[in-house]
């Protein structure tokens, strides 16, 4: 017998419904994997599958040894007391006898969970951070060995490390599963099935992810087609009925009561809502040396957050900065971003930086004001990438209608909150972009595009995420930032620091010498000779060397896209285009000299 049974159940009294005429059953063992647009209904199906919320019509059955619990997206307030008291809370409502006769198997339970969750019994609940009081939480949902487990975006506010040992946890969690969440790899790595709410239906496609994204490309390609002809039909037989006469004639009226059964169907036919369209304003380019720390050291008081931490950041590089919370990744941030001045150490800076820092345009939304007001800032007309655009134009890019973008922005769900924000930073010209946690709250194609965006940026990039999938679409580079405000630095994304960290694991423990960098893991017998004086004074010059000589490029390419460059005669043309190839190579060889005194600095 299925846990959970929806019968042609709607829910929504406006037109159309949230729910309309749906069914489903959830069974024991299911691992779902809830999804779909922001506002769908995903958060009300879990609260009517918990049995919080009833259906207008239609039916849901619950099995009667069903043990469900629900973990809510938003910490309750008011919780107080230490972490132990905390997750036991669930239990007071129980018979006193049988907690007395099984109070040693709670014990265990609690020891075991807290244990695993890296949670001190003693710590006081309402001191804690936001992601450790989710932690809190998540830990008394599982105390109470439900057999059905209802997750809503679980991975919010919890760092790299929580979130993999939730995946590994779940993944041998024997009772059903249903969740939400905007991360795809925890998607890969627990759903067996896939639950889509689209358009008030719900589609059950009984599969992975991976399998699902495969199927759903398929199925809207065959859905296109389809669409297609029906409206090819539609526009037949509209003419026909045109002809006049002819169609008004006895034998024809079932072809005319099919033609308005064809015009009922068209109407009824919902439309899907569009994409994100994504367009960063692009500013001129910063030279090719954006950050340069040379053993930079920040305290808090005698606490240390970051050690000995020397990297450069060069134009184009997209770092992602990963660590566990409350590890020093946004101060890390606030150090190379000139916000903190680190204790020891320098930070150098390149030339014709323009930087977009997200996270600062969160602290300027205003809550009374429409999200027309918010991204506008009091002009209708918006300059994007040298084109003008009416700010209701701009706003329909980020799926904001007319109605929405008049509403003030404390009646935006977060997924809204969102797009808001990104449609205010993208309307401003940059060549350096810093993103504190932009997926929270994205819906999948929004976070496609938005990855898509940040792909193709033609600028630099630093970002902190816990989307490994997005780190690994995404960035060039990692700076992993641990506790003890040590600094590892990896070429490529995410996976490639997890492999690091999977082999110190396996390994044991590493001797301070690979703990500044990855690079400075390398043996001392294969590693590079030090720079020389003159050579450390070589590599000081060679950023400024690096920007004249692009500079000059510049110049040559703007001279040669000129019409009237072409007037001159063959040998002024020959003339110039010599001297540009002689400066593209000069341009080239800066570089490899450049990498290679840098990589031995």
């Amino acid at each position: 017998m299925a846990l959970v049974s929806f019968n042609n159940v709607t829910f929504g009294f406006e037109q159309p419904p949230l729910f309309d005429d749906i069914s489903f059953d959830i069974s024991d063992g299911d691992r779902i994997g809830l999804i779909g647009r922001n506002g769908a209904g995903k958060s009300t199906l879990l609260k009517m599958i918990a049995g919080e919320m009833e259906p207008d019509t239609g039916t849901i059955i619950r099995s009667p040894d069903l043990r469900v619990v629900r973990l809510l997206q938003e910490v309750p307030q008011g919780m107080q007391g230490t972490v132990d008291s905390v997750v036991r809370e669930v239990t007071i409502s129980q018979d006193s006898n049988q907690v007395e006769a099984e109070s040693w198997e709670l014990d265990h339970r609690v020891d075991k969970v807290l244990t695993r969750m890296q949670l001190d019994p003693t710590w006081d609940f309402s001191a804690l951070s936001s992601g450790m009081k989710r932690r809190v939480l998540l830990a008394q949902a599982l105390i109470q060995e439900p057999n059905l487990l209802l997750l809503d975006e679980p991975t919010n506010h919890l760092d790299i490390e929580s979130i993999r040992w939730l995946e590994k946890f779940l993944s041998g969690y024997t009772g059903a599963l249903a969740f939400i969440t905007h991360d795809r790899q925890f998607l890969k790595s627990l759903a067996t099935r896939i639950v889509e709410i689209e358009l008030g239906q719900i589609y059950d496609w009984t599969c992975s992810y991976e399998k699902f994204l495969e199927r759903k490309q398929a199925a809207a390609e065959a859905e296109q087609k389809q669409q297609e002809l029906f409206d090819k039909k539609l526009a037949e037989e509209e003419r026909w009925i045109r002809q006049g006469i002819k169609a008004r004639r006895t034998r024809n009226e079932g072809r005319v009561r099919a033609l308005k059964k064809l015009r009922e169907e068209r109407a009824a036919r919902r439309k899907k809502v569009g994409n994100v369209r994504l367009q960063v304003a692009e500013s001129e380019r910063s030279g090719f040396l954006v950050i340069a720390a040379e053993d930079v050291s920040f305290r808090y008081s005698e606490k240390p957050v970051i050690n000995d931490f020397s990297t450069v950041i060069t134009r184009g590089d997209k770092i992602g900065i990963v660590g566990p919370n409350g590890a020093g990744k946004t101060t890390m941030l606030k150090l190379l971003l000139g916000k903190l001045e680190p204790n020891e150490g320098s930070i150098r800076y390149g030339t014709k930086l323009e930087t977009l820092y997200f996270d600062q345009l969160r602290e300027q939304i205003d809550e009374e004001k429409t999200v027309i007001e918010n991204v506008g800032e009091g002009q209708e007309q918006l300059v994007i990438n040298g084109a003008s655009r009416h700010i209701y134009g701009y706003l329909q890019d980020f799926l904001f209608t007319p109605e929405r973008a008049r509403r003030p922005a404390r009646y935006l769900s977060g997924g809204e909150r969102n797009r808001m924000l990104l449609a205010r930073l993208f309307k401003r010209t940059s060549n350096m972009l810093v993103l504190d946690e932009p997926t929270n709250d994205l819906d999948a194609e929004t976070l496609d595009l938005l990855e898509e965006m940040v792909t193709n940026y033609q600028g630099t990039v630093l970002l902190v995420s816990h989307d490994r999938e997005f780190l690994n679409n995404v960035c060039t580079g990692i700076l992993a930032v641990d506790r003890d405000g040590t600094i590892l630095e990896f070429d490529g994304g995410y996976d490639d620091y997890a492999r690091y960290q999977e082999r110190r694991s396996n390994e044991g423990p590493t001797d301070s010498a690979k703990t500044t960098k990855s690079k400075a893991a390398t043996p001392a017998a294969t590693r590079p000779a030090k720079l020389t004086y003159k050579e450390q004074k070589e590599l000081e010059k060679l950023p400024e060397q690096m920007e004249r000589a692009e500079a000059e490029q510049a110049e040559l390419h703007a001279r040669m896209a000129d019409p009237a460059f072409y007037q001159q005669t063959p040998d002024e043309i020959k003339a110039v285009s010599d001297q540009l190839k002689a400066v593209e190579a000069r341009v080239a060889e800066l570089y490899t000299r450049w990498e290679e005194l840098e990589e031995r600095a």
